[in-house]
C-alpha cells in the first residue's frame, strides 16, 4: 500500500504565477519604452543644473516686495468674482443636464440621456485653462472670458456628481408620493429635490472651492484676475512681485478651503 503525500499549499497555481510574473515583466518595459519616449529630447545637463537655478530664483524672491501687496487687491476680488459667477452660471447649467442624465429622471433613456452624458464629458474632458485659450480667442481677453470657462468647466464636475445623487434616491419615497396620486412635478418637487438638496450645495460649494483656484491662474492665458498680475512679473523677472502673488493665492485658497469646510459641515 503506497502512502500519499500531503500536497504543498501555494497561494497560486504555476500557471498564475507564470501570468502574474509576464504581467510584471511587461508592465517593467512598458515604463522602460515610456521612460525613453519622454527623456529622448530632454537635455539633461539643464536637469543637474536645475538645483543650482532654483535655488538662484529663490534668492532672487527674498524679501518679498510687500509694498506690490496693494496693487494685487483687485485683482485678487477679480478672481473671486471669476470663481463665483463661473460657479453659479455652471450650476445653473448643470442642474438640467444632471435631472436629463439620470436614469429616474430622464424623459428619454434614448436621446436626451446620452445627450447629457455627451455634454458631461465634454465639460470635464477640457481644463478650464483650455476652455479659457479658446475663448479669449473667441471674445477677447478679460474677466467675461474667464467667467466663461470657469462655468463651462463647472458644468461637467457639478453634472456628474448631482445626477449620481438623483440616482441614488430612495424610490420608496417617490413611490409614496407617487401613491398619493402626485403629478410629476410634484414627485420631483416633494420626492427627490429634498433628498439631493444636501448633495447638491456640497457639490456646489465644493466646485467652487476649486474655481478660486484656477481662476487664479487663467489670466495667463489673458482671462483677468491675479494670473495677470503673474504673467506681468513673470515677463521682467521681478521674483519678489512674484512671491507675494504666490502667498497671495496660497493665504486665498486656505481661507476658501476653510469656508468651503465650514459650509459642508454646516449643510451635511
Amino acid at each position: 500500500m503506497t502512502q500519499t503525500l500531503p500536497r504543498e499549499w501555494a497561494h497560486r497555481a504555476p500557471a498564475q504565477r507564470a501570468i502574474l510574473w509576464l504581467g510584471w515583466f511587461a508592465l517593467v518595459a512598458l515604463f522602460v519604452w515610456c521612460w525613453q519616449i519622454m527623456s529622448q529630447d530632454t537635455i539633461w545637463a539643464f536637469v543637474w543644473d536645475a538645483p543650482d537655478q532654483a535655488l538662484d530664483i529663490g534668492g532672487r524672491m527674498m524679501p518679498p516686495k510687500w509694498g506690490y501687496l496693494p496693487q494685487l487687491m483687485k485683482p485678487l476680488w477679480d478672481t473671486l468674482n471669476i470663481a463665483t459667477l463661473g460657479t453659479i452660471g455652471g450650476v445653473i447649467i448643470a442642474i438640467p443636464v444632471a435631472f436629463l442624465a439620470a436614469r429616474n429622471t430622464t424623459p428619454s433613456t434614448t436621446f436626451l440621456r446620452p445627450i447629457a452624458l455627451f455634454i458631461i464629458v465634454t465639460s470635464r474632458s477640457i481644463n478650464s485653462l483650455i476652455w479659457a485659450l479658446l475663448l479669449v480667442a473667441i471674445i477677447g481677453p478679460g474677466l467675461l472670458a474667464g467667467i466663461l470657462a470657469i462655468a463651462l468647466r463647472s458644468i461637467g464636475f457639478v453634472g456628474k456628481l448631482l445626477y449620481e445623487a438623483i440616482e441614488e434616491t430612495d424610490a420608496r419615497q417617490i413611490e409614496a408620493i407617487t401613491a398619493t396620486g402626485a403629478g410629476p412635478a410634484q414627485v420631483l418637487t416633494y420626492g427627490i429635490v429634498p433628498q439631493i438638496l444636501p448633495a447638491f450645495w456640497s457639490i456646489s460649494v465644493f466646485r467652487w472651492d476649486i474655481n478660486i483656484r484656477e481662476s487664479a491662474i487663467l489670466g495667463l492665458v489673458g482671462a483677468g484676475g491675479l494670473g495677470l498680475k503673474m504673467n506681468a512679473s513673470l515677463a521682467i523677472l521681478a521674483w519678489d512681485q512674484v512671491v507675494v502673488i504666490l502667498l497671495l493665492i496660497l493665504a486665498t485658497v486656505v481661507l476658501s478651503e476653510w469656508v468651503s469646510a465650514q459650509v459642508r459641515k454646516a449643510i451635511i
